[in-house]
């Protein structure tokens, strides 16, 4: 019994002995089962009075109130703890029948029952327990905070939203690792038809340029051996291709003159070999000529971009990957970024500091066709030398060697240029240096016209000259 529901100043109860069974509590004495006795309902509270219970003593004796049996012992009267719990209390035990008498036997058939009633109560509270135990582990403790929350199913991804154009171009974007000539490194590219075309940068497959190897990794994790097409150091383009490939995911190619400041863009590649990673930014400027490259002593490997500029993060490993718009179409692949710590335009291994560059997508597609199908690319030239030392605004036209500033026969001899000419502008598009002037140019295809601005002994004019045709490298 619980000690909580004893009365106040009396021993505990415990099943099968009554604290009150021997008066004096522990004499023996001769004793006989008394009748069951059906407790009143509630229990008065303490300090109410209690009528005395009248009890029969084996032999028959009646007990008035405070009555001494037998024997000469006082029982007192009794209080009933159990009252009040909807069941009958059990029997008191058996008064002394007369003084030196025996103990009576224990009253099995309540022991039996008490023992029953626990064994239930015990399965009862084991099941209950169980069932509180399997809640907190499932749920926490009752006190635990619950926080709400909304799961949402994945569905396809909105139209023009930057989720959607990453599952459109993710699939046909892929990792080169080169290896060869004592180098290794890693790149992207990304797929140009069902054929096995891919389209990367040229500083990308420099390595395996003399029986070097290329491993493309698709998005699925599946891999394939590569062989160069074809490549050009000017432009920083090159093709690659794979064999017995299927399911492949060509890329849809936009149109890079129509790319404005301020149009959303997504750059997708593998910086730092972190394959599929999806990056956004801007369009900060287009037309933006830039140099890149210059590892190699004789400047073979110098490329010269009319850049697309954005602000999409690109690191190392971008290199070659897309710049796609907000339907997913390529209008450019990223090339270079321009670097804090040297302060010009790098394709090695400087971080990103939001100035990127990417090929013009009009110029890529020119360029990787013409290595598709003859293994080399073509550049447009004016045929002049210009000089490299001069530091003044324009290119000046002019050569320090037995090499003439004017090549007899080109198209700048044809059109009336001449040796100390300082040419200004390409198209009314202003020229501030050498390598702007090859910016402008190579933008262009042979064939082309162009207006060029010149100043010849202080006096400005205009010149029309028609674009010839030189291998690249």
């Amino acid at each position: 019994m619980d000690k909580a529901n004893s009365a106040p100043g009396q021993p505990e109860s415990r099943p099968g002995h009554d604290p009150y069974g021997t008066p004096p509590y522990g004499q023996p004495g001769p004793w006989a089962p008394a009748p069951p006795v059906q407790r009143p309902s509630p229990t008065p509270p303490a300090g109410t009075y209690v009528p005395p219970e009248h009890t029969t003593p084996a032999g028959g004796t009646h007990l008035p109130p405070g009555g001494t049996p037998a024997g000469g012992t006082h029982v007192p009267p009794r209080y009933d703890p159990w009252a009040g719990h909807g069941s009958a209390v059990p029997p008191p035990a058996a008064l002394p029948g007369q003084a030196g008498g025996q103990a009576a036997e224990p009253d099995h058939p309540r022991t039996s029952s008490l023992v029953a009633g626990a064994a239930v109560v015990a399965l009862i509270a084991g099941l209950i327990g169980g069932g509180v135990g399997s809640y907190l582990e499932r749920n926490g403790t009752f006190s635990d905070v619950r926080l709400e929350q909304t799961v949402t199913e994945n569905g396809p991804a909105p139209e023009g939203s930057i989720a959607g154009i990453a599952q459109t171009v993710v699939p046909g974007v892929v990792t080169l690792h080169v290896s060869g000539s004592g180098e290794a490194g890693s790149g992207t590219g990304f797929v140009l038809d069902d054929e096995g075309h891919i389209l990367t940068n040229a500083h990308v497959v420099r390595p395996a340029a003399e029986g070097g190897v290329i491993d493309v990794t698709f998005s699925s994790g599946d891999s394939a051996r590569a062989e160069v097409v074809g490549q050009d150091s000017g432009y920083d383009l090159a093709v690659v291709k794979v064999s017995g490939v299927s399911g492949l995911s060509p890329l849809t190619l936009g149109d890079s003159d129509a790319v404005r400041v301020g149009d959303p863009v997504v750059a997708v590649g593998a910086p730092f070999e972190l394959a599929g990673t999806v990056t956004s930014g801007i369009i900060s400027a287009t037309e933006r000529p830039i140099t890149a490259g210059g590892e190699e002593a004789d400047g073979s490997d110098v490329s010269y971009v009319n850049a697309l500029q954005t602000d999409a993060p690109i690191n190392p490993g971008n290199s070659g990957g897309p710049l796609v718009d907000i339907n997913g179409r390529v209008i450019g692949v990223n090339s270079a970024i321009r670097t804090a710590d040297s302060g010009g335009f790098d394709t090695g291994q400087a971080g990103s500091v939001g100035l990127g560059f990417a090929i013009p997508v009009n110029q890529a597609k020119d360029v990787a066709e013409q290595l598709i199908n003859t293994g080399r690319a073509t550049y447009p030239v004016i045929g002049v030398t210009l000089d490299t030392g001069y530091l003044g605004d324009g290119a000046r036209v002019g050569s320090s060697s037995d090499t003439p500033a004017v090549v007899p026969g080109s198209p700048a001899d044809e059109a009336g240029v001449r040796d100390g000419d300082i040419i200004t502008a390409v198209d009314g598009e202003r020229v501030r240096s050498s390598d702007e002037l090859i910016v402008k140019i190579r933008s262009h295809r042979p064939g082309d016209e162009l207006e060029l601005t010149l100043e010849r002994e202080g006096e400005d004019m205009a010149l029309t000259v028609t674009l010839g045709e030189s291998d690249g490298d």
